[in-house]
């Protein structure tokens, strides 16, 4: 009679769908900068690609609000890395490339596994 029964912790609705959304927020960076990458080939259209990139960057780094500060810091590096990886000379034009794509995998794999938690989370509200 004197038992203690545990409640399962349930995530709020605000946390759950706080994660959801940054799941996929995650997932379409990662994609971006992946078709970014596969996009702008050649060192014209890539420079060019890679400067809107760095605008859009800058006009949300701007922003008040420190959610669009750290995507703004993101798009601003992703612009940045696009432009280095352009141009011809081999080390950074390598470094460059090797960090924008470990960025979108590594952002990919945030948003694949914010995802996951998403719907575990789904899952156990049901």
């Amino acid at each position: 009679m004197n038992e203690v029964i545990k409640r399962e912790e349930y995530q709020s609705t605000a946390s759950l769908s706080k994660l959801g959304v940054s799941a996929v927020g995650f997932t379409a960076a990662g994609i971006f900068l992946l078709l970014l990458n596969a996009i702008s080939k050649g060192l014209v259209f890539g420079i060019i690609i890679g400067s809107i990139v760095t605008l859009f960057g800058i006009g949300a780094f701007s922003s008040k609000d420190p959610t669009d500060k750290k995507a703004g810091f993101l798009i601003l590096a992703a612009g940045i890395l696009t432009i280095l990886s352009k141009i011809p000379i081999e080390f950074i034009e390598k470094i460059s490339s090797f960090l924008l794509g470990a960025g979108a995998f590594g952002l990919l794999a945030i948003g694949i596994i914010n995802g996951i938690r998403f719907f575990k989370g789904l899952k156990r509200r049901s």
